[in-house]
């Protein structure tokens, strides 16, 4: 499937405009699917409206109870998948205001029991220090002093033991110098102080680790149920199933290759040290 992020809002209309199709030309009622689907004839309705986006599960089930040809069904398939992908672009956040994502993150974490974030490029908010955080904005166009404050409330969220967050960086992801050298070596003792907390797993993957499959893009998994995956331009969130078990698989793979607890902490304490040097 071609990722367009221009078909992704289409793509729900499509959806739910093919599927009530395929009903009534197999001339059968809501109520008849509905309970061949075992769902609501409300959830069903909603569907075919648009009002909500089935998951792949939900559509499985339509065009298996429709007896849908092979053909129709991996085009309905895909068409799904699509519908069930978001793309969010840095221009629009812009506009909109950059705080108000944060708003939206904080919800997501307060959501979420157990959190997961690769980061083979930089270190990411939660785990920042306030200096890290304003250089890291600093090619924003726009006034970026509430999204400090709002990066700042949300490390509020470490410290609740009901969550369970790992957080996997590859060694330029610790190492990049987005601020200057000092002020790095704080931002690392900052990762070994924070890997001390008991619901917070830090793993580090050193240069030189042996993983055939590269390190392509920093992404997030909500439990397993969201996953967004963060690009130069914006980002893209998967709802979609399979998606979301493509990314933790990806993510355990990286885990078996991580050093964790005094292993993390020592390898962390060196780099520290080589930029007080």
């Amino acid at each position: 499937m071609t990722f367009d992020p221009g078909q992704l809002g289409q793509s729900k209309a499509d959806l739910a405009e093919t599927l009530r199709a395929m009903r009534r030309r197999a001339s059968r009622t809501q109520v008849w699917l509905a309970q061949r689907c075992n769902m609501s004839q409300t959830k069903l309705s909603s569907i075919e409206t648009g009002r909500i986006t089935p998951g792949l599960v939900d559509v499985e089930l339509i065009l298996r109870a429709l007896d849908a040809p092979p053909e129709m069904v991996a085009e309905v398939a895909a068409i799904a998948r699509l519908a069930n992908t978001e793309w969010q672009g840095k221009r629009a956040s812009w506009r909109r205001g950059l705080e108000k994502r944060q708003s939206e993150l904080a919800g997501l974490e307060a959501e979420a029991v157990t959190l997961r974030y690769f980061l083979p490029a930089m270190v990411t908010g939660l785990l920042a220090t306030p200096e890290y955080i304003r250089a890291s904005l600093g090619h924003s166009p726009v006034d970026i002093s509430k999204t400090v404050a709002k990066k700042l409330d949300r490390q509020a969220v470490l410290y609740d033991n009901r969550k369970l967050f790992t957080f996997l960086l590859t060694e330029q992801a610790a190492r990049w110098a987005v601020v200057p050298r000092a002020a790095m070596a704080v931002q690392i003792d900052r990762l070994i102080s924070l890997s001390h907390l008991p619901n917070v797993r830090i793993g580090v993957i050193p240069l030189g680790s042996a993983i055939r499959r590269g390190p392509m893009n920093t992404f997030t998994v909500y439990d397993q149920r969201l996953a967004t995956v963060e690009t130069f331009t914006g980002r893209i969130v998967f709802r979609d199933a399979r998606d979301i078990a493509e990314h933790l698989e990806v993510f355990g793979l990286y885990e078996r290759h991580a050093l964790f607890d005094e292993d993390a902490r020592e390898l962390l304490g060196d780099w520290a040290t080589s930029y007080r040097s």
